[in-house]
């Protein structure tokens, strides 16, 4: 139970010692181990104050994370909007994030298929994945038609 403002500073302290968390994220979690609502608040500004608790940090440190994972633009947009931050502040560090996209899926495909397709079937399903990964479906696109099956599915 965290019922003192040392308690709560030293639960989020111990949180944010693990890795970065925004704002809302955080306050939810102190929230689930009982931290009183309003002595939160108060904590969470000063740990604000303090240069502690950053969302242009977490942002990028999240963006970063998922990029290296595989993950594209809009499935980390949308998680990020699903944590709570507001849109412009996801937008703005997107682009900040200075990350080649189009490079990142690429080198996710090359891991993942090999950079090879053999047939229609399998184009679709490398598709599918891309897409579901957070990649726009025109750069999923260019980058499957650039091998030399653009002419093949045209008609």
């Amino acid at each position: 139970m965290l019922d003192t403002p040392v308690s709560i500073r030293r639960a989020a302290m111990n949180l944010l010692a693990r890795r970065e968390h925004g704002y809302v994220e955080l306050a939810r979690k102190l929230r689930q181990r009982g931290a009183d609502t309003e002595m939160l608040e108060v904590e969470l500004q000063r740990l604000v104050e303090d240069g502690l608790l950053s969302e242009q940090r977490y942002l990028e440190s999240y963006i970063r994370s998922r990029a290296y994972a595989g993950r594209g633009p809009l499935r980390i947009r949308e998680e990020l909007s699903q944590r709570g931050l507001a849109r412009a502040d996801i937008e703005q560090a997107l682009d900040a994030a200075q990350i080649d996209w189009d490079e990142n899926m690429r080198d996710l495909w090359q891991r993942r298929f090999n950079g090879q397709i053999t047939d229609l079937k399998d184009k679709a399903k490398q598709s599918r994945f891309l897409a579901q990964r957070g990649y726009a479906a025109d750069a999923v696109r260019r980058l499957l038609d650039r091998q030399g099956w653009a002419q093949d599915f045209a008609d």
